[in-house]
């Protein structure tokens, strides 16, 4: 195949140009300019570095290079979302949602008008493709404390069926040194931090130069104040830290359970399975996605229905945190339902992606946006 590489500047992606254009693909590869931090937000945007080191893996390799300019569609695709979502009293996920809108959205699109028949990315995800009528499935990376296929749960089947992730049956250590061993000028390089093409910013400092403070009390569960916040959107449920508020009991710190925006409290509590509404079995879903063929409805009366048991899932609702079983009843609009985890979670929360996984844990069958939890 035609492959363009997005090319990050980092490791992970010079090396995923790299195995492409071993396996005998034509390789290119790309760097997509999506933020130059033009509004000067403390923190590290090391755009230009990554350009430059992008650029000399690329001719290391051999292969052609390009800048594609996709700042417009960044900020009206992501950060717009990223704001409006804080704005309205919910936690977005920009780096899934720069997944689906970026580098399989607009950089896809740029691709296949350029005559490319897929893009490659260094995520540490699997492609199992159907031989017979060549449909993508996205299994999760091979190693588990790397594995990415969680960023990838909103991806819709035609960007899967365009992906190609060469790095999903390797570990983190496997790949560096297959950059040392190419030569590769990246290959010490540290893994980038922060937000998706934004860099090392702080998420603080980020709204906080495009959101106005809008301070209220932070009270506990029983309605007592014991300090001030500077604004709904700078917090999130389960939050442990930079709150300002020291618990009294040794040992047990204070959490974020609770957001009020009708009287813009912030509640606060223990950080225990008992505290009310830290843990929650249940939630609404909305925005459903699916990576492949989607899950049939429930309701009683559609088309293929399940019934009222509802499909057997397993639920990873965050990054970083394991999956669990779960039950999803998917609605007749094939784009909300209810999700029912077999035990509590903690701090599920409103705007963040839940992806689905089949009742293996290994395909990912799509995501979804939490909604209404409990």
């Amino acid at each position: 195949m035609k492959i363009l590489v997005g090319m990050s500047g980092g490791v992970d992606s010079s090396v995923a140009a790299a195995l492409l254009k071993e396996q005998g693909h034509e390789v290119e590869g790309a760097y997509m300019k999506n933020w130059i931090n033009e509004d000067n937000i403390a923190g590290n945007c090391p755009w230009m570095e990554d350009i430059e080191d992008a650029r000399k893996v690329a001719e290391h390799l051999g292969i052609p290079f390009r800048v594609v300019n996709l700042m417009k569609e960044y900020r009206e695709r992501v950060v717009d979302y990223l704001l409006r979502g804080y704005s309205e009293g919910v936690t977005p996920n920009p780096d899934v949602m720069c997944n689906r809108e970026m580098k399989f959205g607009a950089f896809l699109e740029y691709a296949g008008e350029a005559g490319f028949d897929a893009v490659g990315t260094g995520h540490y995800a699997r492609i199992d493709r159907n031989q017979s009528n060549g449909r993508a499935r996205i299994l999760r990376g091979c190693d588990p404390n790397k594995d990415q296929s969680y960023f990838l749960a909103m991806l819709r089947p035609e960007q899967a069926d365009a992906a190609a992730f060469p790095l999903g049956d390797l570990a983190k250590p496997e790949v560096r040194e297959i950059a040392r061993k190419l030569g590769l000028p990246t290959a010490g390089k540290k893994d980038s931090q922060g937000i998706c093409f934004i860099g090392e910013i702080r998420m603080r400092d980020f709204l906080q130069t495009y959101l106005p403070d809008s301070p209220g009390p932070i009270v506990d569960l029983e309605g007592r104040v014991l300090g001030e916040h500077k604004g709904l959107h700078l917090y999130t449920l389960g939050q442990r830290k930079g709150h300002g508020v020291a618990s009294p009991r040794h040992g047990v710190a204070y959490v974020v359970v609770a957001k009020r925006p009708e009287t813009n409290e912030l509640v606060v509590g223990y950080d225990l399975p008992s505290t009310e509404g830290l843990y929650a079995s249940e939630c609404t879903l909305h925005s459903l996605s699916w990576t492949g063929e989607p899950l049939a409805p429930t309701a009683e009366g559609q088309e293929g229905a399940v019934g009222q048991q509802g499909h057997l899932v397993f639920a990873q609702p965050r990054y970083r945190t394991q999956a669990s079983p779960a039950r999803l009843w998917v609605d007749a609009d094939g784009l909300s339902g209810r999700l029912e985890f077999e035990r509590p979670r903690r701090a599920l929360t409103p705007g963040q992606v839940c992806a689905l996984y089949d009742e293996d844990d290994q395909v990912l069958l799509g995501g979804a946006v939490f909604g209404k939890i409990g």
